[in-house]
C-alpha cells in the first residue's frame, strides 16, 4: 500500500531542508505506509524546525494521504521574554502602562 504525503507551505518555511526538497523533488511524496512517512520526517526535523504528518481531511479534493506541516511562526519572537517580544516588533521606547495611568 502505498502513502502519499504532501508538503504543506508550513512546513517549506518552518524547515529549511523541506524547503531544499520541495525545490529539488516537487511537494508530493510517496511511501510504502504511514510509519515509514513518520520517519521521514523525524529525519527532516532533525537540526530544523520541527515537521510532522498529519492525516489529510477526507474531504480535501487533494490525492494525498498525508500532509507534511508544521506552525509556521517566527521562532525568535516565540523564545523572547516580554519586553525583548516588544523590542523585536518595533515598540522599544514604549514602557508600559498600568490601567490608571495610560500613556
Amino acid at each position: 500500500m502505498s502513502v502519499v504525503v504532501a508538503v504543506k507551505p508550513s512546513a517549506r518555511k518552518r524547515n529549511a531542508k523541506v524547503g531544499r526538497l520541495v525545490f529539488e523533488d516537487g511537494s508530493r511524496h510517496a511511501f510504502e505506509s504511514r510509519a515509514a512517512a513518520e520517519r521521514w520526517a523525524d529525519d527532516l526535523s532533525t537540526g530544523d524546525g520541527h515537521v510532522w504528518v498529519a492525516a489529510a481531511h477526507p474531504r480535501d479534493g487533494d490525492v494525498a494521504d498525508l500532509y507534511l506541516v508544521s506552525r509556521a511562526t517566527n521562532a525568535k519572537l516565540e523564545a523572547a521574554y516580554d519586553k525583548r517580544r516588544r523590542r523585536l516588533r518595533g515598540d522599544a521606547d514604549r514602557e508600559q502602562a498600568s490601567l490608571g495611568n495610560p500613556l
